[in-house]
């Protein structure tokens, strides 16, 4: 087994950015006095094997349908090269749909025990999620190609994420966290704009209208910066109604980053010159989310 091969299709540099939006959730309900380390625990896990998965799929997918060619200027996809097989990584997709599904369900029990209702309600979205990373770039109509990938990385990195992740501590739900939930959500649709802009002219090629290659890259541009923006004013729009302490402030430290972000997109022409930026906004990200949760918890 070609193990080099298989963490890089794994892509670990998205890792902290699946890691944001249930650390968003747990920040929150750590201010509720609900945290709980099991709880957190596989909650984690859960989220890291549906990004793998994703992840997976998204180079097996992209590979059948064309998208990832010899033309592509992004980092080498394990299937294309071949250096990971059709076989084995369908087998790799069977493997980690279990262990999501395996660990969801751990999860779900020590949040809920023998609720059924709450139970099943979120073993449906842990099966919706499931979809969404398989369907993203792989099957017959993959909504990737449509156009679609943006909405729902703003559905599951953002609202679901955060707002399903603080139910399963605390059992309530609190309209307050649709704020820092779409933060989460607007920043993670800016890591997935930075991927289509850098691949535009092979997207259109192989016929993937993602958002930039359906506006132009200009256009994209302006819409990332809309993105960084909305996110950071969805921060401050929450603290604004939950003010209590200055530290609740703490997450503009992150603003900067979020510009020189936005500048690289602007400026860096070359795809290859774009890579870097993918793994800077998804760590941003991710110290925007640990900054923000301990601004709270110190108010």
């Amino acid at each position: 087994m070609n193990v080099k091969a298989w963490l890089s299709a794994f892509r670990l540099r998205t890792l902290p950015l699946a890691l944001a939006s249930i650390g968003m959730g747990s920040f929150l309900a750590a201010t509720r006095g609900a945290f709980s380390w099991a709880i957190f625990s596989f909650c984690a896990l859960t989220t890291i094997l549906l990004q793998i998965l994703s992840n997976l799929a998204n180079d097996y997918g992209d590979t059948v349908n064309g998208a990832d060619s010899v033309e592509r200027k992004g980092p080498a996809r394990m299937v294309q090269s071949g250096q990971i097989t059709l076989g084995s990584m369908r087998k790799a997709l069977v493997l980690f749909v279990a262990l999501s599904l395996a660990s969801g369900i751990c999860l779900l029990y020590l949040s809920f025990g023998f609720q059924v209702q709450a139970f099943l309600f979120f073993f449906v979205l842990g099966i919706l999620a499931i979809f969404a990373a398989l369907a993203y770039t792989a099957g017959r109509k993959p909504y990737g190609y449509m156009g679609l990938g943006d909405l729902s990385v703003l559905i599951f990195f953002g609202l679901i994420g955060v707002m399903g992740s603080y139910y399963l501590y605390t059992q309530q739900v609190d309209l307050y966290l649709v704020l820092p939930a779409l933060s989460c959500g607007f920043f993670s649709v800016a890591v997935l704009n930075v991927n289509n802009i850098r691949d535009i002219e092979s997207d259109k090629k192989a016929g993937k209208y993602s958002i930039p290659v359906r506006i132009g890259r200009g256009k994209a541009i302006v819409y990332h910066w809309v993105l960084l923006i909305s996110g950071v004013s969805a921060a401050l729009l929450f603290t604004y109604f939950q003010y209590s302490s200055w530290t609740q402030l703490l997450f503009l430290v992150t603003v900067p980053l979020f510009i020189i972000n936005g500048k690289a997109v602007k400026n860096k022409v070359e795809p290859h010159t774009l890579d870097p930026y993918l793994k800077q906004m998804a760590l941003s990200t991710l110290l925007f989310v640990l900054l923000f949760g301990a601004g709270n918890l110190m108010s």
